[in-house]
């Protein structure tokens, strides 16, 4: 089968049920067949004690999964370009892995 010459026409649409929200924790779980994104608001309740409240549970697929990381890393390093470099915080002795 060949592809077409023109790439059909794409438009994005909203569905009844699509939310925006903030997310500064995301977890991951992967099986042989899909990942699972799990995005949440992690909040530091006292010295010794983190919470994190998921809100939304995402399943890729394998092929997803690996657009999203090409998509996400050129945007990123588009962002460093512009911007400057993303400094990430270091975690120190923590057993929380996000």
């Amino acid at each position: 089968m060949h592809p077409p010459n023109n790439p059909p026409a794409v438009k994005l649409e909203n569905g009844p049920d699509y939310r925006e929200n903030y997310a500064n924790s995301v977890q991951l779980r992967a099986s042989l067949w899909d990942f699972l994104l799990m995005f949440g608001t992690l909040r530091q309740q006292t010295q010794e004690a983190v919470l994190i409240q998921n809100f939304q549970g995402v399943y890729l697929s394998p092929q997803q999964a690996k657009a999203l990381l090409n998509v996400l890393s050129t945007n990123v390093q588009q962002y460093e370009a512009t911007f400057g470099e993303i400094r990430l915080e270091p975690q120190g002795d923590s057993k929380l892995v996000q």
